[in-house]
């Protein structure tokens, strides 16, 4: 079983934006496609990071709903184009995770 911790940073006074675009949109999208959402954070001590956990059977399924959701016209011509100039592209820190047997989810 593998987990992604991805990090977002949120451009200056738009996380709240941010968190409804992911709540409302690309989370129930994604979970349309076969994602598993474990979970969906911001950090009290930094206001503009956003966290975010997906788990995968395996690195074969990971790769397949990576097609299955980058590969969709609806995100590369409406969700993709959302989030703009919200996120901060360049900052996105994206960790490949196996759980340790005594705490596996």
């Amino acid at each position: 079983m593998l987990f992604e911790l991805r990090e977002y940073r949120i451009r200056d006074g738009r996380r709240d934006e941010f968190v409804r675009l992911m709540d409302e949109t690309i989370i129930p999208f994604q979970r349309d496609k076969g994602m598993e959402i474990i979970g969906s954070f911001v950090s009290l001590e930094e206001p503009d990071l956003y966290v975010w956990l997906r788990r995968f059977e395996s690195d074969e399924q990971r790769k397949k709903l990576y097609d299955a959701v980058y590969g969709d016209p609806y995100w590369t011509e409406t969700i993709k184009p959302a989030m703009g100039d919200i996120l901060i592209r360049e900052t996105v820190t994206v960790r490949l995770l196996e759980a340790t047997p005594g705490c596996a989810l």
